[in-house]
């Protein structure tokens, strides 16, 4: 029988017994499947063209504290108590300085919540708990405060395409900055989104969508209706489905140290994004094809992560939302080591289990090696295509056993447990990570103004032209690299739930 406890309702306890599950998973995913249910009914009888902006807004927010207090009881006080103490740094502190002051207090509000969650609570308890909403909400409240110093104080010049696209220009109101945070569509499990898409979407203002032309780049279009999102949905939860049926049956007969406890992962962030593609949320355009592209926020590509022949590539398409995040906050405004940064960064979001810093410490080297490999023989094997294929596979077969071998720490919580599994390899990776680095040369990167421009970072410049292939928001943002790795460990345990 189920025995985890829950600070939320109890009120599915039966249901938790009889699918032997624990009973704040039950409340997470009938939540979930709740809001789902609401999100095709706020598409329909509260779409922007027959009700205001403010029903709206008032709906999706009391809608998402319902949810919030469902599933976490009166801990959901603390997305409240966040958003509004930020909300008022913002309007005393000003434009010239918020970012810092919203930064510091909201990454130390949710850290002081972990702390008291993991050593004065139950330490690893909850497999669903509060503090997973309230990362998503740092992310928001960080993300916005940047986004308004960028708008509202930098000048546009200082800034990269990316930002100019994502600055805002005017303060929130109170209702537009609590309802971005705890709308219903993403309080329980996100994805973060830009606050001037969340505003589009609920004004119901003309979006100017794209479509790739010939020559590679992305051309605005006008005047298409945006199309039924029903299609995407029920993909999406075709993948909720398998991703869930696999978890419970295969993945389950295996203790989580001996495998890799994806599906739960590709069930959540699935589910999510067909939430918010249900409620309208979510179009990015006409791919050149004309067909819909429903991924402005989508958090995964399954494939690609699946695939994954190198650790860029498999950073680059788990939890992207979150890496956007961090390249956005941390990794481009860096004045000295982005990637040390932006992972101390990323494991400081994640929480205070020891296991969480042996995972990102061991993932800065895993990068910087991968890295140092990447550029230095991947270029020997382009041609011809069986020596590519054969590179290809060989450098599967490494990321997918180093990228297991990283988050492990991640998933045992406790550095007594991590070292033993470490030095029962003899640090093996950890070696030959040294030794690329020691015996490899790096090649020399020049950072500019704004890291993007650094080779590190950057894609090449025919994807910067164009939106991240994820389309994280209509601004045509690249997706990042290091930045990722946060969630190389949100890959396994109890992380974002």
């Amino acid at each position: 029988m189920a025995t985890t406890s829950t600070t939320g309702s109890t009120l599915l306890q039966p249901l938790s017994n009889a699918v032997q599950l624990p009973i704040d998973q039950v409340n997470f995913v009938v939540c979930q499947l709740f809001a789902l249910l609401a999100a095709i009914w706020f598409r329909i009888y509260l779409h922007s063209s027959k009700t205001s902006s403010f029903i709206r807004h008032i709906v999706a927010t009391l809608l998402g504290l319902y949810l919030a207090f469902f599933c976490f009881g009166w801990y959901a006080l603390h997305f409240l108590v966040q958003s509004g103490i930020s909300y008022c740094i913002m309007v005393i502190i000003g434009a010239e300085s918020m970012h810092t002051y919203c930064f510091v207090f909201a990454l130390g509000y949710l850290t002081v919540c972990q702390i008291t969650r993991v050593y004065i609570f139950d330490y690893g308890q909850y497999s669903a708990d509060f503090s997973g909403p309230m990362m998503i909400i740092t992310q928001k409240i960080t993300s916005l405060a940047y986004e308004i110093h960028d708008g509202m104080f930098r000048k546009d010049e200082e800034l990269t395409p990316s930002q100019r696209g994502l600055a805002v220009r005017r303060m929130p109101s109170l209702l537009e900055y609590v309802s971005y945070n705890c709308n219903f569509m993403g309080i329980l499990a996100g994805p973060l989104c830009s606050y001037k898409d969340y505003i589009t979407f609920i004004e119901g203002r003309p979006s100017y969508v794209t479509q790739a032309s010939e020559n590679g780049k992305e051309e605005a279009q006008q005047g298409r209706a945006d199309p039924s999102p029903n299609a995407a949905v029920s993909d999406k939860l075709l993948v909720c489905g398998l991703s869930l049926l696999f978890h419970l049956t295969i993945s389950n007969a295996l203790p989580v140290e001996y495998n890799i406890d994806e599906p739960k992962y590709y069930f959540a962030w699935t589910l999510a994004d067909a939430i918010n593609n249900a409620a309208g949320f979510g179009f990015r355009g006409y791919d050149r094809n004309g067909v819909a592209r429903w991924d402005l926020i989508s958090n995964l590509r399954i494939q690609q992560i699946e695939m994954s022949t190198s650790f860029k590539m498999f950073l680059d398409n788990w939890n992207i939302q979150t890496a956007l995040w961090l390249k956005r906050v941390c990794y481009e405004r860096a004045s000295f080591s982005p990637t040390i940064q932006t992972f101390f960064l990323s494991a400081i979001w994640h929480g205070v289990y020891p296991g969480y810093y042996l995972t990102f410490l061991t993932g800065v080297l895993m990068t910087l090696a991968a890295r140092a490999m990447r550029n230095n023989f991947r270029h020997y094997f382009s041609e011809p295509p069986l020596l590519k294929f054969l590179y290809d596979v060989i450098t599967w077969a490494v990321t997918q056993v180093s990228i297991s071998y990283t988050v492990v720490p991640f998933v045992l919580l406790s550095v007594k447990p991590s070292l033993m599994f470490y030095s029962s390899w003899y640090y093996c990776l950890h070696i030959c990570g040294i030794l690329v680095l020691l015996l490899l040369p790096v090649k020399k990167t020049q950072r500019g103004k704004n890291a993007h421009e650094n080779n590190e970072l950057s894609r090449p410049k025919k994807f910067d032209e164009r939106e991240s292939s994820l389309g994280q928001n209509s601004f045509s943002t690249p997706n990042n690299i290091c930045s990722q790795n946060q969630d190389l460990g949100s890959r396994h345990s109890l992380l974002t739930q």
